[in-house]
């Protein structure tokens, strides 16, 4: 007849369920952790989308100076003005507009 250990059986089955239930814990903890990480991102990129841009100023457009009596003058501030468009400071429309105000005043 064979004899059985049932306290060495009992305790191996115990240890493997105490350890089971201690790693599917882990597990849960671990998991509970990056559902609230996902969470948080979430909430910060919504954030992000909603929130209005922020605002953009144009620079003034500079004071058109008054024509004077000279062509040459007129052409010095054609220049100064061709200038401004090309380093992006004034927009194509701002250009032709202040190059109205000195073709009209001359």
């Amino acid at each position: 007849m064979m004899r059985r250990r049932p306290l060495a059986r009992a305790a191996v089955v115990g240890g493997v369920a105490y350890h089971a239930g201690k790693r599917g814990a882990q597990n849960q903890a671990a998991e509970a952790e990056q559902n609230q990480q996902i969470a948080d991102l979430q909430a910060q990129q919504a954030q992000q989308q909603y929130a209005p841009p922020p605002p953009q100023y144009a620079p003034p457009p500079p004071a058109a100076a008054p024509a004077a009596a000279g062509s040459d003058d007129m052409v010095a501030q054609l220049e100064n003005l061709k200038k401004l468009l090309d380093q992006g400071i004034l927009t194509q429309a701002e250009f032709d507009m202040q190059k109205q105000k000195l073709l009209a005043g001359a």
